[in-house]
């Protein structure tokens, strides 16, 4: 109500504003060679109003006679033309080598580059879309300092996004920054087609973050969809490309000959019968009769050589005297890389419509919707097809002929390594072709606003509802089959659920901009109120039909398996912010911002979270200008702010009675007994300071930005061991720091007015650190087999076990030892570092082995164009972290698996053969099962991310008629990664490789063309 009657007010008073004079000015824009610009925005200061000039430059406007008007384009300097009652205006742009007067998207408006006083990163629309990939964050990879994005290889998954570390405790929350596409919140954007964003902003500092409070702790990402302008002519872009996904850096597995020896060499009598029961069911090979005929290589197996992707896009801008349009719509394909049903197909609607109902109120609506289809692989494929024996083969016919002519229902020709002796089929295709994991995922955002200038050019107020809307329907259905055996699945399994999210928000914002002498402000003041709605229902069934349109819980045969459960969440929201940004000359800022957040989530109801910048240019000031020459712009910034994270649960634990029976005097007596270890949780707190320096050299063409920061979060939940009873529980107690330094330069020179080039690098350090766990001397994560340790003065979740010194060479080393005498260890066996030289291996000598959260990530970027061709190469990496191969340490319950080509090659096999890696039969003692530094590899890896070949063509004519203008390009995209680590990729999300889909190499030829 309170909201309603301050829109209704400021209607009121914004009827009285005195109309002014109008006139029309038309004219043409230029640049300094004299050829037409396309698409400059031309604005009325200080109002909504604008245009953009057509395909010859032109333009034409209606314009208070004592008005002001503004033409800005990426990559030239911005003009401010008074009009003086002039009906034809023509200029001439210069081209821009400082971008000090671009405007960048801040929470809730704009601010020009030259007055932020935050750490504010922005990605071009043209760099984002050289990516070819359904996931717009995945194009930022390696393009922003401090933030780090993890690939994924499944088609249509997000990657993992952090901004500046991780500040929770991972059990209890995730690091996802918060996106705001069009004023509303997201968790994710896989909805939204890369093609149709016109900006794109970072907010890396909690200066910056703060507006958005509750919601901000792990950063936010500001997006606006493309627009259109007044007075313009349509404009149709298509923009496609097609192209292929290759598999890269797939892992070698041992090979035929490699396992039997292997097998050989652990002593197993078991394993070395399984290689002669396959010699004697599948055959010999002819080249070695030890060795049996199969061969198999799973990973080719399951693969694809390569698969398609593609993507197409249409879309029309323009606008009439008083209507400004834009809508596109798009089409993702992508192919999975397994040989099964696995793919990602979205189709995509956008349209924006903004209306000048006159000069003093502007009204729009806003429309993107999404409809995916995604099939999901089932991943133990993966795991299976690095433990699948080669002496297996894909298909086994005489199985097969033998239960078909038995009688079986569901009999099935894939081979299973049970027959042969092993424990499990191994068979990954049993995965693959009897699983059909579907997701039908529609989204909606909708918006609507209304901005009413209540005083031209000062004070206007922008009210604005918007609306999402997101659809899941999941099916995952098990089909029946039978390899013999007990191995089979009788009956056919159904698992499904619903998820419905809608959320709807309703802000209003009030702006007041005024310039007084060498004075200038903004203020802005604001409310919002969010009605967040999550409904869940879920079921699963057997024995349903095996066609595909009965797969439904309903259509089941089996009455007693069928099962249901729902659930369901509301969380209201209020909030009243402000922001105040002041500066004198553009030489001392000021920038304030203050938000209170209500929320019915949690025991507590509201949280204050305040923030401030402050920066001074000193390149401005007159002893600077006297005296330096090459530095051209200098400005020293910095601030403080505090954050929210919402994403906790808002409890933990339970109370419980549980039933006690005891025997008095031979009779039997009831009791109960009560526990109690639930504790209400509230939204964790993030402070967060950031000093920063920005800086132009050389005639302005090297650019710098740097910052340290330092962000703690400080009341992490964390869990709490129970006292008296095991087991723990989430509180508020803990603290956790990430703290780092950031650089990130560029350099744009040419050498003759054709050839012009960039260079630009940005690197990133983080500091992980827990600072305090409520007294607990730790917290440990994992298994007891792979443990995590999280502990004062270390990184969160460090992998935790013993260091290697090397492998016991010969008996005189075991004999001179006294840890290997007295565990009965022998030549092939790992020696342990005796931390605390007390001759013995205990949990006293584990130690931190590395943590997953690099320490270093950096990117790089060169640009080259000559005239209308352009070339242009990215690369990114990062170091410091480290990756669990529990592949690997699988070994502990799978013993009688495959193992990797590079383990099989170098194992220790007699004195001097390796100090690395134990012997065959070392690999099966529980010695050398010991969790160590054995399984933990390094991540660090350098990456060519993409290359991008391209010509254009404009302004031709054909047959006397006028050509489009036109982009052709080629892209390759990660075509060259270089690393260590024993697996496919390097890119691994938590650390802890057990079974991750492959990233793919992309390939890609496309073309852009504008009518």
């Amino acid at each position: 109500m309170r909201l309603l009657i301050l829109n209704l007010m400021l209607v009121l008073f914004s009827v009285s504003v005195l109309a002014q004079d109008i006139i029309n000015v038309s004219g043409k824009v230029t640049d300094q060679t004299g050829e037409s610009v396309i698409g400059v925005s031309i604005s009325i200061k200080g109002t909504i109003q604008g245009t953009i000039t057509d395909i010859d430059g032109n333009y034409n406007i209606s314009v208070p006679s004592n008005g002001i008007l503004v033409f800005s384009f990426i990559g030239f300097d911005t003009q401010e033309v008074p009009v003086n009652n002039q009906a034809s205006i023509n200029i001439t742009l210069v081209e821009s080598v400082t971008g000090l007067d671009e405007v960048v998207v801040v929470g809730y408006g704009t601010q020009k580059v030259k007055d932020l006083t935050s750490s504010i990163a922005t990605v071009k629309a043209d760099e984002i879309v050289k990516t070819p990939a359904g996931q717009t964050m995945q194009a930022l990879q390696g393009k922003v300092a401090g933030m780090q994005i993890v690939s994924a290889g499944a088609p249509g998954d997000e990657p993992t996004v952090r901004i500046r570390g991780v500040g929770s405790f991972p059990s209890s929350s995730d690091s996802k920054p918060l996106y705001v596409v069009d004023g509303m919140f997201f968790d994710n954007i896989d909805f939204l087609n890369p093609s149709d964003i016109e900006s794109l902003s970072v907010l890396k500092d909690a200066s910056a973050s703060a507006i958005y409070g509750v919601r901000a702790a792990n950063g936010v990402v500001l997006i606006t969809t493309k627009k259109g302008n007044l007075k313009t002519k349509s404009t149709i872009t298509y923009d496609g490309y097609v192209g292929v996904q290759v598999a890269q850096n797939v892992l070698k597995m041992a090979n035929a000959e490699q396992f039997v020896d292997y097998a050989n060499q652990t002593g197993s009598a078991a394993d070395i019968s399984f290689v002669e029961s396959a010699m004697q069911r599948f055959g010999r090979s002819r080249i070695n009769p030890n060795i049996p005929a199969v061969n198999t290589d799973w990973y080719k197996e399951i693969m694809h050589s390569a698969a398609t992707q593609q993507n197409h896009s249409l879309s029309i801008v323009g606008g009439s005297e008083n209507t400004a349009y834009s809508f596109g719509v798009s089409y993702f394909e992508q192919e999975g890389l397994l040989k099964t049903k696995n793919a990602y197909k979205r189709f995509n609607f956008r349209g924006k419509l903004d209306q000048q109902v006159n000069n003093w109120l502007k009204a729009g609506i806003n429309v993107n919707m999404s409809n995916g289809i995604k099939y999901l692989a089932d991943d133990a494929a993966w795991f299976k097809a690095y433990h699948a024996v080669p002496i297996l083969p894909v298909y086994d016919d005489e199985n097969f002929a033998e239960m078909v002519a038995q009688g079986h229902e569901n009999p099935s020709n894939y081979a299973n390594a049970k027959l042969i002796g092993y424990r499990g089929s191994q068979n990954p295709f049993i995965n693959l072709k009897y699983r059909d994991h579907r997701q039908d995922i529609r989204k909606a955002l909708t918006g609507i606003y209304s901005e009413i200038s209540i005083i031209p050019e000062k004070l206007n107020l922008k009210t604005s509802y918007n609306l999402s809307v997101l659809h899941i329907k999941d099916r995952n259905v098990g089909l029946p089959y039978d390899l013999n055996g007990d191995e089979v699945r009788p009956l056919s399994t159904l698992s499904t659920y619903r998820a419905l999210d809608v959320n709807q928000y309703l802000d209003n914002v009030l702006t007041f901009t005024d310039s007084y002498g060498g004075h200038n402000v903004s203020v802005m003041l604001g409310t919002s109120y969010r009605d967040e709605w999550y409904d869940y229902l879920s079921g699963s069934a057997e024995d349903v039909p095996q066609n595909e349109n009965s797969w439904y819980i309903g259509q089941s045969q089996s009455e007693t398996s069928k099962q249901v459960d729902d659930n369901a969440e509301r969380i209201y929201g209020l909030s009243y912010f402000g922001r105040v940004a002041y500066n004198y000359n553009s030489k001392y800022l000021a920038y304030f911002t203050l938000r209170r957040d209500g929320t019915s989530k949690y025991q507590e109801k509201w949280g204050t979270f305040p923030a401030f910048g402050l920066g001074w240019v000193v390149s401005e000031e007159d002893f600077f200008t006297d005296n330096v020459n090459f530095i051209n712009y200098l400005k020293v910034r910095g601030g403080w702010g505090k954050l929210g994270n919402d994403k906790i649960k808002r409890q933990d634990g339970a109370n419980t009675t549980n039933p006690q029976f005891l025997a008095i005097n031979d009779t039997q007596v009831t009791g109960t007994t009560t526990t109690s270890t639930f504790g209400y949780l509230g939204w964790e707190t993030v402070k967060g300071t950031n000093i920063g320096i920005s800086a132009k050299f050389l005639n302005n063409q090297l650019s710098l930005e740097s910052d340290y920061y330092i962000r703690n979060t400080e009341n992490a939940a964390i869990p709490v061991s129970l006292k008296l009873q095991s087991g723990s529980v989430l509180k508020n107690v803990g603290t956790i720091r990430n703290s780092g330094f950031e650089l990130a330069v560029s350099y744009n020179g040419k050498i003759t007015d054709d050839l012009k080039y960039m260079v630009g690098a940005n690197m990133a350090t983080l500091k992980n650190e827990v600072r305090d766990l409520f007294g607990q001397a730790f917290i440990n994560g994992g298994q007891a087999e792979f443990r995590q340790r999280s502990q004062v003065g270390e990184p969160l979740l460090s992998f935790y076990g013993y260091e290697v010194e090397g492998v016991y060479q010969n008996q005189a080393e075991i004999d001179a030892d006294p840890v290997a005498v007295d565990n009965g260890l022998v030549p092939g066996d790992f020696k342990f570092k005796d931390q605390d030289n007390s001759d013995v291996i205990d949990d006293d000598d584990k130690v931190f082995l590395g943590s997953y959260i690099p320490d270093l990530t950096y990117g790089g970027v060169l640009g080259l164009t000559y005239k209308n061709a352009e070339f242009s190469m990215n690369f990114t990496g990062q170091s410091g972290n480290k990756i669990l191969n529990r592949k690997r340490g699988e070994i502990i319950w799978t013993n009688d698996t495959n193992i990797d080509a590079d383990l099989a090659n170098n194992l220790w096999n007699g004195e001097g053969t390796s100090n690395k890696y134990p012997s065959a039969s070392g690999l099966r003692r529980g010695w050398n099962q010991n969790f160590s530094d054995y399984l933990v590899e390094d991540g660090s890896f350098f990456r060519i991310q993409n290359i991008q070949v391209a010509y254009n063509i404009k302004g031709e004519r054909w047959f006397g008629q006028g050509m489009p203008d036109a982009r052709v390009y080629f892209t390759a995209e990660r075509p060259l990664t270089v690393f260590d680590y024993n697996g496919f990729n390097p890119e691994v999300p938590n650390g802890i490789d057990r079974q991750f889909y492959p990233v793919p190499s992309v390939y890609t030829v496309g073309l852009n063309l504008k009518f």
